[in-house]
């Protein structure tokens, strides 16, 4: 038995006639003859009832048209799943990060992804966790590392890691003596924040805008380093998670009073087919994170 018997008897079956099977099939009417002929002989049942003007299916060939039907449908699945596995060798992948992302997420997971996938082409992007939730939504990337909290309706995510909003200041400010921080007490603090396609900065300018005070912004930056060091001179304060500042010279962290939390993980738009290279690449930052 071959798949292409099947492929015949299928179109048969749903042309009702066999030249126009053979014209859709791009085959000559004989091969398909020839071809249900042998099918049937090898199984020993009439498949197709030729008695008629119209060709009808037997009992027989209903039965054996269901499972034909599953086997097609079937290799079908596997081709493209071949195909798919073929471009995880060979394929490219657009990926967007955040600044913190990039610093602290990225590196270990993107090692253990081009080791074990070595041929895929990655672009990244380090862009604000705003744009790269446009740029998802608009095609224009495959998967962003970034903050998911609050996400739109159309983005699917994985958490990875959830972190605590800190106050970060210079060494001997004033507020350092405080355990914890009320954010109203920063009203007349020179801010130092990340930039505008930053949720952590829409987060911290809604803070702001609950407890009815404009902040006074001294300085916005993409970049880790540039912001700490600004903080470290006494320019000003920032906000970071925690995982970022833990152990930094220089620089004295709090709490909130009213604690902020983000999260952060993987996300990619949800109506849009996910690659094996994709989901190979979140896997690469834990198994347990690949969508089914």
């Amino acid at each position: 038995m071959e798949l292409r018997q099947l492929e015949y008897f299928r179109m048969v079956c749903r042309e009702n006639n066999i030249t126009r099977a053979a014209a859709k099939l791009h085959v000559s009417q004989p091969s398909v003859t020839i071809g249900i002929r042998k099918l049937e002989e090898e199984l020993g049942v009439r498949l197709l009832d030729r008695s008629q003007k119209q060709i009808t299916l037997t009992a027989e060939g209903r039965t054996f048209l269901q499972g034909a039907e599953e086997i097609l449908a079937r290799v079908s699945d596997l081709t493209a799943e071949m195909n798919d596995l073929r471009l995880l060798q060979k394929g490219t992948l657009r990926i967007g990060i955040t600044a913190i992302m990039g610093a602290f997420l990225f590196p270990s997971a993107f090692a253990r992804f081009q080791k074990a996938y070595p041929n895929v082409r990655i672009t990244v992007l380090e862009e604000g966790s705003l744009s790269i939730r446009n740029r998802l939504e608009s095609g224009d990337l495959d998967i962003g590392i970034m903050i998911t909290s609050n996400l739109p309706p159309r983005l699917e995510s994985v958490p990875i890691t959830t972190g605590q909003i800190l106050v970060c200041l210079p060494e001997g400010h004033p507020l350092c003596k405080r355990s914890s921080v009320p954010f109203e007490e920063l009203k007349d603090q020179p801010f130092i924040l990340f930039r505008e396609d930053t949720y952590s900065r829409q987060i911290i300018l809604e803070e702001c805008a609950k407890f009815q005070f404009t902040p006074r912004i001294v300085f916005s930056s993409g970049q880790i380093g540039t912001i700490l060091e600004l903080v470290r001179q006494g320019v000003g304060i920032s906000f970071f998670i925690e995982d970022v500042v833990r152990k930094q010279v220089g620089i004295v962290v709090r709490p909130l009073a009213g604690p902020l939390r983000l999260v952060a993980g993987l996300a990619w738009y949800k109506d849009r087919y996910l690659s094996k290279t994709a989901r190979a690449f979140i896997g690469s930052f834990g198994k347990s994170l690949v969508p089914p």
